[in-house]
């Protein structure tokens, strides 16, 4: 395959990381984006120098990368998380009143099917142990944030504004009550800034101002409710228009590219932000990344698809975020509703990573993990011939790793049971039979490898076949891939022969039926 890099900036890792974490905190997508320009203009009013400005910026995208810490213990208390906070963005929780509400109804929804005197004692049991898992779990989420916030390339500051993440200017927030100017000004901006986006969708603005005025002194800082009040109009300008570019666009300087180690690294991170979702995932998407890489090299895929398939792999299930917990904790068998929900995440992963062109290309083979040769998967219900071969083997890992894990409804498979269970869905038409002999051979199991998938082509020949179906002369190909020209005729006929065709326009319609024309994505410049 042609050495062809797309190269991707951190913002655009961030912002695409906010759309998950939009969907996790009951938001809609784009929430963040829009937080981030509204906190931007509110920094720049209040004449922010420019390294608070880089902070409001990031803190906004980042705010809540910590949502998924603890996740099982909100779930266990409430029942379905996403819809709580997305209510509790909504209220004062320093106001008992509000507070006592919001939690009280959850606790009675969460017990209802315990009859009254069940109903009851869940209830008094929720609102003692609620406090005590409120602390402990934003504590938690605290120190998650920093620690993800590293291993993305992010400041010491900005990961010191994430330690900061409910605290009030009346000191009456957590983690570490700190009080006015003790909390940094970007955490206050960006709190604000959230808040009014929550308010204003929910309550429109008369409300919202209303609302704000409320929690002066209090929740926010005087100086930023004066200064919104006095700046309204302009700050509003625009904002629910705010989408993907306009925040790239307000990307602090250097905006340079990752590296390929720095986009690995941040794939790592998303792929551990989402296994954070259930204790029953902790480590699954980098067991799966493995898996898949050590098939695709024994598929025969160049190395550029098999560092794509392993960063899909990372990413694959970053969608889950967007579901309840309680779907993935659920001690019995899905039913259909259970399914309808969980189905979402592979369309919700796909989301998340439709932009930029590097996190896309992923997106198309992540979008497929759950799909089936035989059409029976989602969330597209897509067939073998419109599946690549990164998204079969992606989806027969998948598959063999999460039967050797224990589900809160069954026990973990063993590895055999796993491999006869691939085996037998790979019989009946499911998964695809070569991405199952490369997932199984990769797991330690014998298995024979027919090579059917790249129909015997070596990884070189798959890339000269690229080539070719991008209209590309001998010549040219030669030139990209550092060899003769006769090196490449022989190349070509190798292939044609191996595939069954005699022309240039067979062989791009080959490459066509088979996605062998996706490209590879990488984070640096060629």
């Amino acid at each position: 395959m042609p050495n062809i890099h797309t190269p991707i900036r951190r913002a655009e890792i961030l912002a695409a990381l906010s759309l998950a974490t939009d969907l996790a905190m009951g938001q809609p997508m784009e929430f963040a984006l829009k937080s981030c320009a509204l906190g931007i203009r509110l920094g720049k009013l209040l004449q922010c120098d420019e390294s608070e400005l880089k902070e409001i910026y990031y803190h906004s995208l980042l705010r809540y990368i910590n949502c998924n810490a603890e996740t099982h213990v909100m779930a266990a208390l409430f029942g379905d998380e996403i819809d709580f906070r997305r209510d509790y963005a909504r209220i004062d929780p320093a106001r008992a009143s509000e507070m006592v509400s919001l939690v009280f109804g959850y606790l009675r929804r969460a017990n209802a099917d315990s009859g009254i005197f069940g109903m009851i004692a869940g209830v008094t049991r929720g609102l003692v142990a609620g406090k005590k898992a409120s602390e402990e779990g934003i504590a938690g989420h605290c120190e998650v944030a920093e620690r993800l916030a590293e291993r993305l390339g992010l400041s010491e500051s900005v990961r010191r504004n994430l330690g900061q993440l409910y605290e009030r200017w009346d000191g009456r927030g957590l983690p570490n009550g700190l009080k006015g100017e003790a909390i940094a000004p970007a955490v206050r901006i960006v709190s604000f800034a959230q808040d009014v986006i929550v308010l204003r969708a929910a309550y429109g603005d008369e409300e919202t101002r209303r609302k704000i005025e409320k929690r002066k002194s209090s929740a926010y800082e005087p100086r930023l409710v004066n200064c919104y009040f006095r700046g309204e109009q302009e700050l509003l300008q625009g904002i629910d228009a705010t989408g993907w570019e306009d925040v790239l666009s307000l990307e602090p300087s250097p905006q340079a590219a990752l590296s390929d180690e720095e986009f690995d690294e941040a794939c790592r991170a998303m792929a551990d932000f989402a296994d954070l979702k259930s204790p029953y995932s902790v480590g699954h998407s980098r067991a799966v990344a493995a898996l898949a890489a050590e098939a695709g090299k024994r598929c025969g895929l160049p190395a550029e698809d098999v560092a794509a398939l392993r960063r899909a792999g990372f990413l694959h299930d970053i969608g889950q975020v967007g579901v309840p917990a309680r779907i993935w904790l659920k001690r019995s068998p899905f039913n259909d509703s259970d399914w309808e929900q969980a189905r979402l995440h592979t369309y919700y992963g796909e989301r998340v990573l439709s932009r930029p062109a590097a996190l896309a290309a992923l997106g198309t083979v992540v979008a497929q993990h759950h799909e089936r040769v035989d059409g029976s998967g989602y969330h597209r219900g897509a067939r073998g011939g419109s599946l690549s071969p990164q998204g079969k083997i992606l989806a027969a890992a998948e598959s063999y790793q999460n039967k050797i894990e224990a589900r809160p409804h069954r026990a973990a498979f063993s590895a055999q049971a796993a491999a006869d269970a691939l085996k037998r869905e790979s019989r009946e038409g499911k998964l695809d039979s070569e991405a199952v002999a490369a997932v199984l051979a990769a797991a330690g199991h014998a298995a024979a490898m027919k090579k059917e998938m790249m129909a015997g082509l070596t990884a070189r020949e798959v890339e000269v076949l690229r080539s070719i179906a991008r209209g590309r002369s001998t010549k040219e190909i030669a030139r990209r891939l550092g060899v003769s020209p006769k090196t490449i005729d022989n190349h070509t006929q190798s292939i044609y022969s191996k595939i069954g065709v005699k022309t240039r326009g067979g062989a791009t319609l080959y490459a066509i039926e088979r996605g062998l024309c996706e490209v590879a994505i990488s984070g640096g410049p060629a």
